[in-house]
C-alpha cells in the first residue's frame, strides 16, 4: 500500500529546519594568498592589501574586516584611498579601475564596487599610450591623476571617473618644455611616479622611467622646473616641507633635489649610494619622514649590493647615528609608515610592511625597533599546517594557562598597542572560548583563538627539543653579527623551512578539563604533553611499539625513526613532553584519540593500531591489521614520493631520447611521439595516489592500505551484554573493517599498580568494504556519548544506561546503525549510491535553535570528495540539508576541514588562510563593524584651494544619494543667482553624474 506523508508534519519539520540550519561562509582566517598592493588611509585608519586573485581585504581595528572581489580574475597591482573619504580606487593588471567605497546598511558598513573605469586613448593609438603605470590620488579628494606607459598623464575626475580632457599632460606638452640638450640624448620612457607637493597642491612632479623629473602646475597647465637626473628611475619623494625632492633609482642610489622651480643642471645632481659603490640593486621606494626635535627618518627597500646580498628583501631605516637594514625571508610589496598626532602629521610610530607571506609591523618609537605583533593577518603557514584540531568551550583556567605561556614566549615583541585602529567592532562578545590548533611540519603546534573574527595567536609548542635534529638550538635569528654591514636584522616569523620531515605534526588531540595534549607525527611518533606553569628538565623515555606482532615477508622501506635525545632536556613553561610512543614500522600515524579519565591513547597507522597506558607508561594492546598483499604500505609516504620523481624522471628521459632519436631520423615523428606519450600516460596512470574518486562497487581485499586505521573511539558501552556496560576500544580500517576490544580497568585506588587489559570482543566486515572514516556510540536517548570527564564537570548530562545503545559506522559510502550488543544492523542511509559522493571528514555537532534556547539536535555534519557538507540526523541517519561549500577540484580543502561542536568548520583555501562557516543558525561568527565618514578639519580644509575645473557638484557622498541630491541642488540655487556660464558648466557635469548614477542603480538592480 502506499505510504501518504502528513503534509502538516513535513512543512513542521521544513520550519524547524530553518531553525536550526542556515549555512554561511563567515570569514577568512590568516594571510592573503598572493598579495599583491597594499593601501593605507591615515584619517579612516585602515589597511587595504590587494592580491593576485583579484580580491581586496580592508582591516581595521581588531575584528574591524572588509572584503571585495572584482568581478575581472585579474591581479589588484595598485591600491589608493582617496583623502578624507570612504572611497578607495583600485588598479587591476588589465588596465581598468574601480572605484569601492564603505556604504552603511542597517547599521553595519559593507565594502561595495560602485564603479569602474578604463581608459580610452584617440582612435588608431597603440595600447600603451593608456597602460596605467603611476596613480596619484589628489588631496582634494575630486581628482585621479593617470600616468601611463606611453608618458601620458589623463586626469580623471572622481568618484564619477570623467576624463576631463582640456587637463590632460600629453607627453608633446612635457616634450616641449624640456631643454633641448635633454631631450635630444633620451626619450622621456613611461611615468614612473607621481607625487603632489604637500604645501601646493596645485603642484605635481612626474617622474619618467629614464630619469627627468618635471614640477608641473595643474592650474597654469605649464612645467615650472625639470629635473634631468642620469639614473633610471624607481620612486620620487617631496618632503613635507615641499623644499626637497628625493629620487631613487635602479643603481642602488638616491638623490636630493631642491624644488625650487628653477630648472636643475646635472652637476647640481647629490647622489648617494648607501651600500657601497659595488653594483647594488634598485632602491625600489623612498621615504623621508621628519620629527619634530632632530633628524628625520629616512626610509627605502632594496639597494642591496648585487653581488653579496642581491637574494636579500630588505628595508633600511637610518634615523640619527642608528642605522638597520630589516631582513625579511619573502619579497618585499609594499611599505608605509604611520604617523602620531591628531592630524597624523607627528613623528613616524610604526612601519608597517607587507612582504608575500607575512605583515610585519615595526614601533619607531621604542628604543630597538621591536616588532608589534599583530593581531589579525597571522601567516598561519609560517611553517606548512599538516593537520588541524578544534576545541570548543574550553575552561577559563586551562584558557589562562595557555595564554601565560605564550606571554612568556612573546617577550620580545614591543608593548604598543595595534597602531591601526579604524573602524568601530560591533560584533557581540563570543559566548565561548575555543581554540583551533594547527600542526605543523617543523614539528610544532600552535594554538590559536578561534573564539571570534580574529585568529589570535596564543602560544607554540615545539615537539624537535625531544629528538635530535640538525637544527642548532643557539640560533638566534634577531641578532646580526657585530659590526656587519649591511647591518642587517631579521624580521618576520614566516620560515618555511622544516629540518627534518619526519617532525611534521600529523594528529592532535587535546583533553580541555585536564590539560593532557597527545601530539602524533610523520615518522611513527606520539607524545603525550602536560601543562606545567613552570620550566622542567626532564628525560622523555621512548616506549617501542612493533606493530607487525612478527609477521614475516614484510621489510619498511620508508624513513627511519627519529632519534630521541637520551639527556635531560629543558622545557620551557606550557605544555611538556612525559611520554613518548615510537611505532615500528615508523609509518605516519594516521588516527589518534586520548581518554584522560582512564589515562590511556589510542593509535593507529597503515600497519595497525595500538593502546598505551600514559599513568603507568606500558602497552596495553598492539594489533596488525596489515593484509598479507599490502606490499605497498610498507613503503612509507616519503619513499613513494622518491620512487614516484623517480619513475616520472625516467619517462621524461625515456621521451627526451625519443625526441633526439626523431630529430635524426625523421621518419615515423607523430606515431613515435605518440607512443612515448601514451607510455608515460601508461605510467602515470600505475602510479596513481590513493584517487580521490573509485569505483562503487564492492572492493577485493587485494585493494592497498586496507589495513590502514582511519579512525579509533574510546566508548563506555554495552558489548558483552545488555546489563553490564564496559570502556571499549573501537578502530575502523580502509577496508571496512571495525575492531571492538572491552577494556578492564583497574579500581581509582590500585589504577597505578593493576595494568590496564584489553580483550576482542567484536570484528565487523563491511560488505561493500568501503573505508571507515567514523564511529559514534549513542546512548538510549539517541544521543552521542559524552567526552571524558565532562559528566564529572557538570557540563553534560550522564549518558542514559537504561535504554539500549546503538553503534554508528561512518564509511566513505554511507551510514550504517547497529544494536549494541548483539551488533545487528537496524538502518542504513546510502550515500555514493546515490549521488556518487563519498564521505571524507565527518564530526558530531549540536545544533540550538534560533527561536527557542532550551531546543537543540545532535547531528553527523559531513564533508564530502565533491566539496559539499551534509548534516545527517541522530539517530535516525536521515538527510537533512546539504549545501556546496569547497569547491571539488581542491582536494587540499577538502583535506584539510575541520568541525566544530557547534556546527562550524574551517577548511584551507590556500597554505595561508582558512576559510570559516557555519551550519548552525544559532552559532555565527563573521565580521559586524561600522566605518563613519572622518570629518574635515578646519586646517585641512584651508590646506587644499579648490582647483579650477574640479567643482565640488562633482562629489558624491558615501550616505545615500538622496544626500548627493540635495547637495547638487544647493549648489544648483548658488549658481543661478550668481553666474550664468557656471550653470551651464556645472548642469552638464550633473547630467553625466546623473546618467553613471542610473547606471549604477540598474547594476545595483540587476545585482
Amino acid at each position: 500500500m502506499k505510504r501518504f506523508r502528513r503534509h502538516g508534519q513535513e512543512s513542521q519539520r521544513d520550519r524547524l529546519k530553518q531553525e536550526l540550519f542556515q549555512f554561511n561562509k563567515t570569514v577568512e582566517h590568516g594571510f592573503p594568498h598572493q598579495p599583491s598592493a597594499l593601501g593605507y588611509s591615515p584619517s579612516l585608519q585602515l589597511l587595504a592589501i590587494g592580491t593576485r586573485s583579484g580580491a581586496i581585504k580592508l582591516y581595521g581595528a581588531p575584528g574591524v574586516e572588509f572584503m571585495g572581489l572584482h568581478d575581472e580574475n585579474a591581479a589588484v597591482t595598485q591600491v589608493y584611498f582617496l583623502p578624507h573619504q570612504v572611497e578607495l580606487v583600485t588598479l587591476l593588471d588589465d588596465n581598468s579601475l574601480h572605484m569601492w567605497t564603505l556604504k552603511a546598511h542597517k547599521g553595519l558598513s559593507e565594502l561595495l564596487e560602485i564603479g569602474r573605469f578604463t581608459l580610452t586613448g584617440p582612435p588608431g593609438a597603440p595600447p600603451s599610450v593608456t597602460r596605467v603605470t603611476a596613480v596619484l590620488a589628489h588631496s582634494s579628494g575630486e581628482l585621479l591623476l593617470l600616468g601611463t606607459e606611453g608618458g601620458h598623464v589623463f586626469i580623471v575626475e572622481v568618484p564619477g571617473f570623467r576624463e576631463l580632457e582640456e587637463r590632460n599632460i600629453s607627453l608633446d606638452q612635457v616634450a616641449s618644455s624640456v631643454p633641448d640638450d635633454y631631450i635630444g640624448r633620451r626619450n622621456l620612457e613611461h611615468v614612473e611616479a607621481l607625487q603632489e607637493n604637500p604645501v601646493d597642491p596645485n603642484q605635481v612632479v612626474i617622474g619618467y622611467g629614464r630619469g627627468l623629473m618635471v614640477i608641473w602646475d595643474l592650474k597654469k597647465q605649464r612645467a615650472i622646473q625639470h629635473i634631468p637626473a642620469t639614473q633610471q628611475l624607481e620612486s620620487v619623494w617631496w618632503t613635507e616641507d615641499g623644499v626637497y625632492l628625493l629620487s631613487s633609482h635602479s643603481d642602488g642610489s638616491y638623490c636630493r633635489w631642491m624644488a625650487s622651480g628653477e630648472d636643475v643642471n646635472e652637476e647640481e645632481e647629490k647622489s648617494d649610494i648607501p651600500y657601497g659603490h659595488f653594483p647594488c640593486k634598485a632602491i625600489s621606494k623612498i621615504v623621508q619622514l621628519p620629527t619634530e626635535e632632530g633628524p628625520p627618518f629616512l626610509l627605502f627597500s632594496g639597494g642591496m649590493p648585487r653581488a653579496s646580498y642581491g637574494d636579500r628583501h630588505c628595508i633600511t631605516v637610518i634615523h640619527s647615528k642608528t642605522h638597520v637594514a630589516l631582513d625579511f625571508t619573502s619579497r618585499i610589496i609594499d611599505f608605509f609608515a604611520i604617523r602620531g598626532g591628531p592630524q597624523h602629521t607627528g613623528d613616524p610610530s610604526a612601519l608597517v610592511v607587507l612582504v608575500e607571506e607575512e605583515l610585519v609591523v615595526i614601533d619607531l618609537q621604542t628604543e630597538g625597533w621591536p616588532v608589534i605583533q599583530t593581531p589579525y593577518l597571522v601567516p598561519l603557514h609560517s611553517s606548512a599546517i599538516t593537520c588541524s584540531h578544534h576545541v570548543s568551550a574550553i575552561p577559563l583556567k586551562l584558557w589562562e594557562r595557555v595564554l601565560a605561556a605564550g606571554d612568556l614566549q612573546n617577550t620580545h615583541y614591543s608593548k604598543k598597542p595595534w597602531p591601526i585602529t579604524g573602524g568601530q567592532n560591533l560584533a557581540p562578545d563570543p559566548p565561548q572560548r575555543d581554540l583551533l590548533l594547527t600542526g605543523h611540519e617543523d614539528g610544532t603546534v600552535r594554538f590559536w583563538d578561534a573564539s571570534g573574527v580574529c585568529l589570535y595567536p596564543m602560544y607554540k609548542l615545539s615537539t624537535a627539543g625531544v629528538f635530535h635534529t640538525d637544527a642548532d638550538p643557539n640560533d638566534n635569528m634577531n641578532q646580526g653579527t657585530e659590526g656587519e654591514w649591511p647591518p642587517f636584522r631579521k624580521v618576520g616569523c614566516f620560515d618555511p623551512y622544516s629540518d627534518d620531515p619526519r617532525l611534521g605534526v600529523q594528529k592532535i588531540h587535546l583533553c580541555k578539563y585536564s590539560g593532557y595534549l597527545t601530539v602524533a607525527g610523520t615518522a611513527g611518533q606520539i607524545l603525550v604533553l602536560e601543562l606545567n606553569d613552570e620550566a622542567a628538565e626532564q628525560t622523555v623515555e621512548a616506549k617501542v611499539v612493533d606493530l607487525l606482532q612478527g609477521q614475516e615477508g614484510f621489510r619498511w622501506k620508508g624513513h627511519t625513526r627519529l632519534d630521541v635525545r637520551e639527556e635531560p632536556v629543558l622545557f620551557p613553561p606550557g605544555f611538556q613532553p612525559f611520554a613518548l610512543v615510537q611505532c615500528q614500522p615508523p609509518a605516519v600515524i594516521t588516527a589518534l584519540t586520548l581518554h584522560s579519565e582512564w589515562k590511556l591513547v589510542a593509535f593507529g597507522t597503515s600497519h595497525g593500531f595500538g593502546l598505551y597506558d600514559y599513568q603507568q607508561k606500558n602497552n596495553v594492546l598492539v594489533k596488525c591489521t596489515l593484509n598479507p598483499s599490502d606490499q605497498l604500505a610498507m613503503e612509507g609516504p616519503l619513499s613513494r614520493v622518491k620512487s614516484i620523481k623517480k619513475s616520472l624522471r625516467q619517462s621524461f628521459r625515456r621521451i627526451r631520447r625519443s625526441r633526439v632519436s626523431l630529430r635524426k631520423h625523421h621518419v615515423n615523428n607523430a606515431a613515435k611521439l605518440q607512443d612515448a606519450n601514451a607510455r608515460l600516460e601508461a605510467e602515470l596512470a600505475e602510479m596513481e595516489l590513493a584517487p580521490v574518486q573509485r569505483k562503487i562497487e564492492a572492493r577485493s581485499s587485494d585493494d592497498s592500505f586496507t589495513g590502514l586505521v582511519r579512525t579509533i573511539y574510546f566508548a563506555d558501552t554495552f558489548l558483552s551484554d545488555s546489563s553490564h556496560n564496559t570502556p571499549s576500544l573501537w578502530a575502523g580500517t580502509n577496508g571496512g573493517c571495525v575492531f571492538a576490544y572491552m577494556l578492564r580497568l583497574p579500581a581509582a585506588e590500585r589504577r597505578a599498580d593493576e595494568p590496564v587489559t584489553a580483550q576482542p570482543a567484536k570484528e565487523i566486515q563491511l560488505m561493500h568494504r568501503a573505508p571507515v572514516v567514523g564511529i559514534v556510540v549513542l546512548d538510549g536517548h539517541g544521543a552521542p556519548l559524552p567526552e571524558p570527564l565532562e559528566v564529572a564537570h557538570d557540563l553534560a548530562r550522564s549518558p542514559d544506561m537504561q535504554g539500549s545503545h546503538h553503534l554508528v559506522v561512518i564509511s566513505e559510502e554511507q551510514f550504517k546503525v547497529f544494536t549494541l550488543p548483539k551488533v545487528s544492523a537496524k538502518m542504513k542511509l546510502k550515500l555514493t549510491a546515490v549521488d556518487g559522493s563519498r564521505v571524507r571528514r565527518v564530526g558530531v555537532a549540536w545544533f540550538g535553535s534560533s527561536r527557542s534556547e532550551d531546543y537543540g539536535e545532535s547531528g553527523l555534519v559531513v564533508l564530502t570528495n565533491q566539496g559539499d557538507v551534509h548534516v545527517v540526523s541522530l539517530p535516525t541517519v536521515k538527510m537533512q540539508v546539504h549545501y556546496p561549500c569547497v569547491r571539488r577540484e581542491d582536494v587540499s580543502g577538502i583535506a584539510s576541514c575541520v568541525f566544530t561542536k557547534h556546527g562550524q568548520g574551517f577548511y584551507l583555501i590556500s597554505p595561508s588562510e582558512f576559510e570559516r562557516f557555519s551550519l548552525s543558525a544559532r552559532v555565527l561568527v563573521e565580521p559586524r563593524c561600522l566605518m563613519e565618514v572622518p570629518l574635515h578639519t578646519g586646517s585641512s580644509i584651508q590646506r587644499r584651494p579648490q582647483l579650477d575645473g574640479a567643482s565640488s557638484a562633482h562629489r558624491i557622498t558615501t550616505h545615500d544619494s538622496e544626500d548627493a541630491e540635495s547637495a547638487a541642488r544647493r549648489v544648483m540655487e548658488h549658481a543661478l543667482l550668481n553666474d550664468e556660464k557656471v550653470l551651464q558648466e556645472i548642469q552638464k557635469s550633473l547630467e553625466g553624474d546623473q546618467t553613471s548614477l542610473l547606471e549604477n542603480n540598474v547594476k545595483n538592480a540587476v545585482a
